[in-house]
């Protein structure tokens, strides 16, 4: 019968990754990291990352795991990946895929804001601003100002019935409605805005949404 290994190391072409188990006991985990890191082998240096996976590690733990690797002379620890998020993150994450739901006229120089997704039933006027860490839908015109993601997250999205928008933010990233954007806002089809892959806003079609970011539907079943 085959033993149970309870460290497995891989090589890449940036060096090495180091999968610790998640599920067997923190003593036999460590003493098995000892033995293999003493008969490595290896010359020359090594870069590890380090996989941690649904193992909680505390400080301590964490500083014996990279000494354990730093005994041999031929491994330097690079990173350390876990699964494990902190409450603050959980928190962070159950309210960023929530939604919010403002009814009503986003008037001039009014600021309307949402921790996670946000609905707007109404219109977004010139100077009217409406940020979100999670996507903007507009069932209205949108005149304004609209920054989705927030805080960060590169896969929100900006939808509106009509898209007249004087500058759209998608995390980090701001595009001016030019001329040639705004022409898209004369067709009548409903529009939305999203991070493309080389860093740059681009504009299309609301039907492409379902195509372009297949995650932000939740909805199961249907024919």
């Amino acid at each position: 019968m085959t033993k149970q290994q309870y460290v497995t190391i891989k090589g890449t072409k940036d060096g090495l990754v180091l999968r610790l188990d998640d599920k067997c006991a923190y003593s036999d985990m460590i003493a098995e990291l000892r033995r293999k890191v003493e008969e490595d082998g290896l010359e020359g240096l090594a870069e590890v990352q380090v996989h941690t996976g649904s193992r909680y590690c505390n400080e301590e733990e964490l500083r014996e795991i990279m000494n354990a690797i730093h005994d041999s002379p031929n491994l330097r620890v690079s990173k350390i990946q876990s699964d494990v998020i902190t409450m603050e993150e959980c928190n962070r994450k159950v309210l960023e895929n929530q939604s919010e739901t403002y009814i009503g006229i986003v008037r001039s120089g009014q600021v309307v804001q949402a921790e996670g997704d946000l609905v707007v039933i109404g219109d977004v006027n010139p100077n009217g601003r409406v940020v979100a860490a999670g996507s903007i839908y507009v069932l209205g015109r949108l005149k304004g100002i609209a920054h989705a993601g927030s805080s960060g997250n590169t896969k929100a999205v900006i939808a509106a019935s009509w898209l007249e928008a004087t500058h759209l933010i998608i995390a980090d990233k701001m595009e001016t409605m030019t001329d040639e954007l705004t022409i898209l806002s004369e067709q009548p089809e409903m529009e939305c805005a999203y991070l493309h892959p080389n860093g740059f806003i681009a504009i299309d079609r609301l039907q492409e949404l379902r195509i372009l970011r297949p995650g932000l539907s939740s909805f199961k079943g249907g024919s």
